[in-house]
């Protein structure tokens, strides 16, 4: 697959974490320009002319200030640990803010997170809290620019679990079999996560269904014989059911060629669910309790002829009968009907001479 050619790389925005001095500023700012209006109304009802303009300017200063005083209050944001914001100015990227902390940027950026809404079957979607604290309504009264949705423009940093829909593949032999996988990811990179692809939770989902795929066409599902798993020529033992491990960290490797230019890393893939499809799981199943029961009555045979072998030594050994070779066979097949058999043995007594 080829790469994404495209440029865009992170950088951070340093030298912001001014939040606190600027809310406080311009709380002030705004009790000081109620105080102006109000000063400025008692002057205008005063008796001399110069009391009446200076009155009608701190009223006119007092009430401008009002009307654009809260605009600081744009360039609040709260970050907690784990959290980043990609900051765009008209449409430029300008930076992103990482690291918790209380921030104060450019009030005419914006943040900006294209998967925000975009819900999988993972866990830790950023999609903003139900409850929030006294001093985060605090902040969104006083701030009137933070969003209501604000949280859904940012972008979370920790270590995320994606489980994609159970696929049904054919092996490399051609069986259809049905397969799941967990993968453990996270964002490295949020000017690629943003910028490079349309929606980068969906990009993942969608190039880890198909790494899945292209991994698990190369293995049967159990050992089978002439097979190639590895690229080298050489037959191996590998399978979807033996080689997990393996294929596992081969379809880690796989995503993660796909999803670099994606600024997303592959922490780890493991199979969670692994079978036949019900189409041939029944004759599949079938096909395994044979090779049980074949497996089972070689290991008795292999004990029974060795049992026999012992018998018949130890009764040369102690010389208590001398059997000929018809006797010996007819022993033999004796004590192999009794060994092998899955009935008790009838013993039948014999008074009468060996012979």
């Amino acid at each position: 697959m080829a790469n994404i050619n495209v440029g865009m790389t992170e950088f951070p925005v340093k030298k912001v974490k001014k939040g606190m001095p600027v809310l406080l500023g311009t709380i002030f700012g705004l009790v000081l320009a109620v105080l102006l209006i109000i000063a400025g109304g008692i002057m205008l009802d005063g008796e001399s002319f110069a009391e009446f303009v200076i009155g009608a300017v701190l009223l006119v200063v007092g009430i401008i200030w009002c009307c654009v005083g809260w605009f600081p209050f744009l360039g609040l944001k709260v970050l907690k640990p784990q959290e980043a914001r990609v900051l765009t100015l008209f449409g430029k990227y300008v930076g992103t803010l990482k690291g918790d902390g209380f921030y104060y940027v450019n009030p005419f950026c914006v943040s900006f997170n294209p998967a925000s809404k975009t819900k999988l079957s993972q866990s830790g979607d950023v999609a903003g809290s139900q409850s929030q604290t006294v001093s985060q309504l605090f902040m969104n009264a006083t701030s009137g620019m933070i969003q209501v949705n604000s949280a859904e423009s940012k972008i979370s940093l920790k270590i995320m679990t994606l489980n994609n829909s159970r696929q049904k593949i054919n092996d490399c032999l051609g069986n259809p079999i049905e397969i799941g996988i967990a993968v453990m990811w996270r964002v490295v990179d949020t000017a690629k996560a943003v910028f490079n692809v349309d929606n980068y939770k969906e990009y993942l989902s969608l190039q880890c269904d198909s790494a899945l795929r292209e991994i698990v066409k190369m293995y049967p599902y159990d050992v089978a014989p002439n097979v190639d798993t590895t690229g080298d020529g050489i037959a191996d033992e590998g399978s979807l059911r033996g080689s997990s491990e393996i294929v596992a960290a081969r379809i880690k490797d796989r995503i993660q060629q796909r999803v670099d230019d994606a600024g997303l890393e592959i922490v780890e893939a493991r199979i969670t669910y692994l079978a036949y499809a019900p189409e041939i799981a029944a004759v599949m199943l079938q096909r395994q309790q044979a090779s049980a029961i074949i497996d089972a009555r070689k290991m008795i045979v292999d004990g029974a002829v060795g049992m026999v072998e012992m018998a018949l030594e130890r009764i040369n050994e102690g010389g208590l009968v001398n059997l000929d070779d018809e006797r010996k066979a007819a022993m033999v097949s004796n004590l192999l009907v009794v060994l092998c058999g899955n009935h008790d043995a009838q013993p039948v007594v014999n008074s009468g001479s060996l012979y």
